[in-house]
C-alpha cells in the first residue's frame, strides 16, 4: 500500500505533485499528510478535501510512503523531526537536488529511499521525472506517485541524477528564461511588448507540442523550417555560431551539475 502519503514541505514542486494527484484522481485528499509551516494554494485545496494539514507527530506513524520535498539545506532538520515518529515499514521518495540515497537512508534510520528529480508541469499531467532508486520496494513507490504526473525515466546509476538535473529538472526555467530574451528581442525590434510577447510564446508552446506529437529528431524539425539564405538561416548563423547556443547549453547543464553535486556534499 502506497497510501497515506506525508508531504514533507509542499511548496512549488511539492504543491504541483499535489494539484497533479488531485486533477487526474491518482490520490485522493484524504490519502494525503501534509507538514508545511506555510501552506499554499495546493495544500490548502488538498485540506479542503480531506488532507491533514500539519498532523501532530503521533498521527506519522501512519504513513506508508514520505515525499521529502523540502529544499536541500533544510532536509536533515525535516528528517530530525520525523524520522523517529515514522512507521519501519514508511519508504522515503526524495525530490532534494543532489542529496545522496544513502545520506538519507541513513537520516531516515535505514529506510528505503528513492530519488527523483521532477518538474513543475506535474501540475497539469505533463511533467518529466528523472528516477533511481537501488530498492525495488521504493523504485515502485516512486513511479507509482509520478507515473500520473507525466514522463518517468528510470535511471540505473545514481551518479546520473545529476547529469539529469541539469538537463531535466532545472530545464524549465532555461525555457523561460530564452522566452523573456525572445520577447525582449521582439520588442527592440519594433514589436509592442504585447505584440511580442504573444508571438513568442505562441510560437514556442506549438514549436514544442509539434516536437512531441511528431516523434521527428528536433534537427529534422529545425531543418525543414530553415530555407537556405533565408532568414531563419541568418539567425541560426547567430545562435549555433561558436560561443553560441551549443556552448552555452553545455556550460549551463555543466554548471547545474556541479551545484547539484555540492549541495548533496
Amino acid at each position: 500500500m502506497i497510501t497515506p502519503i506525508l508531504m514533507l514541505g509542499a511548496g512549488r514542486m511539492g504543491g504541483a505533485m499535489i494539484q497533479g494527484w488531485l486533477a487526474a484522481g491518482a490520490f485522493e485528499g484524504r490519502e494525503l499528510m501534509i507538514r508545511d509551516p506555510d501552506p499554499g494554494p495546493a495544500a490548502l485545496a488538498a485540506a479542503a478535501a480531506g488532507a491533514i494539514l500539519n498532523p501532530p507527530d503521533a498521527h506519522l506513524a501512519q504513513a506508508k510512503t514520505v515525499v521529502l520535498g523540502v529544499k536541500p539545506q533544510t532536509w536533515r532538520d525535516a528528517a530530525a523531526e520525523t524520522a523517529a515518529w515514522l512507521s519501519s515499514g514508511a519508504v522515503i521518495v526524495s525530490i532534494a537536488a543532489g542529496v545522496k540515497a544513502g545520506d538519507i537512508s541513513h537520516a531516515f534510520g535505514g529506510r528505503a529511499v528513492a530519488r527523483v528529480m521532477p518538474t513543475t508541469a506535474a501540475a497539469i499531467g505533463q511533467g518529466t521525472a528523472s528516477l533511481y532508486a537501488d530498492d525495488p520496494e521504493a523504485l515502485s513507490r516512486a513511479q507509482a506517485l509520478f507515473a500520473p504526473l507525466g514522463t518517468v525515466v528510470t535511471l540505473t546509476d545514481e551518479g546520473l541524477m545529476h547529469a539529469a538535473t541539469g538537463v531535466s529538472g532545472s530545464a524549465p526555467a532555461y525555457l523561460y528564461a530564452f522566452i523573456e530574451a525572445l520577447e525582449a528581442a521582439g520588442a527592440a525590434a519594433g514589436l509592442s511588448p504585447v505584440d511580442a510577447q504573444r508571438l513568442a510564446r505562441s510560437t514556442l508552446t506549438g514549436a514544442a507540442a509539434l516536437l512531441n506529437s511528431s516523434g521527428d529528431d528536433p534537427a529534422e524539425l529545425r531543418r525543414q523550417v530553415t530555407s537556405p539564405g533565408g532568414t531563419t538561416q541568418a539567425a541560426l548563423d547567430v545562435l549555433l555560431a561558436d560561443g553560441g547556443l551549443p556552448g552555452l547549453m553545455r556550460d549551463a547543464v555543466a554548471a547545474a551539475v556541479r551545484r547539484s553535486k555540492e549541495l548533496g556534499a
